[in-house]
C-alpha cells in the first residue's frame, strides 16, 4: 500500500483570504466603517470568524455583539465563499502527482461541512479527494488529532503511512499527536508572520512547488 498525503485547505492548497476578508470588511462596511486593507486581513484568514473579526471589528468572543456579528460574518461569506478563492499555484500539479505516483490524498480542515463542502466541489477536488474531514465530522477539531486519525481510518490508511501538511502551529501539533511527520506550509497565512521554524515541523516549504520534494523526504520506507 502505498501512501496517504492530508493536507489543510485554507492557506495550504486553497488561498481563501480573499472571500474571507471580503467578508470580513462587509461587516465594517455595514457599521459604516471604511474596508481594510486585505495585507491586515490575510494573516489571520485561518483563524476564521474569530480571528477576522478581532482585527476587523476588534471584537473579542466576550465582546456583547460578537455573536451577532459572527453569524452575520457566516451568511456573508456562505453566499460569496467561491468568488476569488483558487487553489495556490502548483497545487493542481502537485496532487496529480502524488496521484500518477500511486498515492492518496486528503483534506482535514477546520472549516465547518456547510462551508468547506462548496469550496472543495468549486475548486474541482471533491471527485479526486480520497478524503475529506471537515471541524464538525468529530468531537475535536486540530490541534486534538481526532481529525488526522479519522481521516486516516475513513481512506484506509494506519497513521504511519501518512503525512500531513498545514499553515498553522495547531496542524504541527495534531500531526505529531496523531503519529503523523508534519509539513509546514511556509506560503500560507501564519507562514508569513510567524518563525514557523519554532513549530518543530519535521520539514517545511515556502512554495507550494517544494512541496513534493518535502513530501517524498517524509514518505515512509517501500512507498516512494
Amino acid at each position: 500500500m502505498k501512501a496517504l498525503i492530508l493536507f489543510d485547505f485554507d492557506g495550504t492548497l486553497a488561498d481563501t483570504a480573499p472571500d474571507l476578508a471580503a467578508a470580513a470588511n462587509l461587516q465594517r462596511t455595514k457599521r459604516g466603517l471604511d474596508p481594510m486593507p486585505y495585507e491586515l486581513l490575510r494573516p489571520v484568514a485561518s483563524q476564521g470568524a474569530r480571528g477576522l473579526l478581532r482585527v476587523a471589528l476588534g471584537m473579542q468572543p466576550d465582546h456583547p455583539e460578537f455573536e451577532d456579528a459572527r453569524t452575520q460574518f457566516l451568511a456573508d461569506y456562505a453566499a460569496k465563499s467561491t468568488v476569488h478563492s483558487t487553489l495556490f499555484p502548483g497545487i493542481p500539479e502537485l496532487l496529480s502527482d502524488i496521484e500518477a505516483r500511486g498515492h492518496a490524498w486528503g483534506i482535514v480542515t477546520n472549516k465547518v461541512t456547510y462551508l468547506a463542502e462548496p469550496i472543495v466541489a468549486h475548486l474541482g477536488l471533491a471527485e479526486t479527494t480520497a478524503v475529506l474531514v471537515c471541524g464538525d465530522t468529530v468531537g475535536r477539531a486540530k490541534p486534538y488529532p481526532d481529525p488526522l486519525l479519522h481521516a486516516a481510518k475513513e481512506a484506509g490508511y494506519t497513521p504511519d503511512r501518512c503525512v500531513y501538511v498545514g499553515d498553522d502551529l495547531r496542524d504541527v501539533q495534531a500531526a505529531h499527536a496523531a503519529g503523523m511527520p508534519a509539513i509546514a506550509a511556509g506560503y500560507g497565512y501564519l507562514g508569513g508572520d510567524e518563525d514557523i521554524t519554532l513549530w518543530e515541523a519535521d520539514a517545511c516549504a515556502d512554495d507550494p512547488r517544494e512541496l513534493w520534494a518535502a513530501i517524498e523526504g517524509l514518505l515512509p520506507a517501500g512507498t516512494a
